[in-house]
């Protein structure tokens, strides 16, 4: 069983998340209204560079909270969300690719009240799972970097689409691991309150 992380808040991966989470309103208003495709990118990169460094700095100078294990998969959750739609508001990727993304992020948050029942609040995060989330994440920007009208940015967007359509493909692939892990949980393990 793994140890409880402290209950601590001023910690510098909670500050990175902190700063992404602000930064999500920033770059809608960049993207959609102020039209600066350079800073909205410069914000994407920001965020997942911070990403990454929060939990490596998390892991690394042991400044795992309990506010940290809550805050960064959902800003993270935040983002999987608002940056395919806006840029699909933004006419940069096809409302397909955004409605698929997010009726996956649905049907997992549908499997919450069930895995409560059985005394969990979440399943275990697959590598799977986390190489989708980078493959996507990373994505992203660099299609975002396409939409230039040079030659340069059409390699980078040709590149920022391989990663989402192999992001994508891991996503839906961990969405399946995912669907059984729930159903050996809903196999074998007891509701709450019931003895086994």
């Amino acid at each position: 069983m793994e140890p409880v992380p402290p209950d601590r808040v001023l910690t510098v991966p909670n500050l990175l998340s902190a700063l992404r989470l602000v930064l999500i309103p920033v770059f809608i208003y960049v993207l959609v209204f102020a039209h600066a495709n350079a800073l909205a990118v410069a914000i994407l990169m920001f965020s997942g560079a911070s990403d990454w460094a929060d939990g490596k700095i998390a892991r690394t100078l042991n400044q795992s909270s309990r506010l940290g294990v809550l805050l960064d998969p959902a800003v993270d959750r935040l983002y999987m969300v608002t940056v395919p739609v806006v840029l699909a508001l933004s006419g940069i990727v096809p409302w397909w690719f955004v409605i698929t993304l997010l009726v996956r992020d649905g049907l997992l948050a549908a499997t919450l009240p069930l895995l409560r029942s059985r005394g969990l609040s979440a399943l275990p995060v697959t590598y799977v799972g986390k190489a989708a989330t980078f493959a996507l994440m990373s994505g992203f920007p660099l299609v975002l970097l396409g939409t230039w009208d040079a030659l340069w940015s059409r390699v980078i967007g040709a590149c920022g689409w391989g990663f989402l359509i192999w992001g994508m493909y891991a996503y839906l692939w961990s969405f399946v691991l995912y669907a059984v892990q729930m159903a050996l949980v809903m196999r074998r393990m007891p509701r709450v309150g019931e003895h086994a």
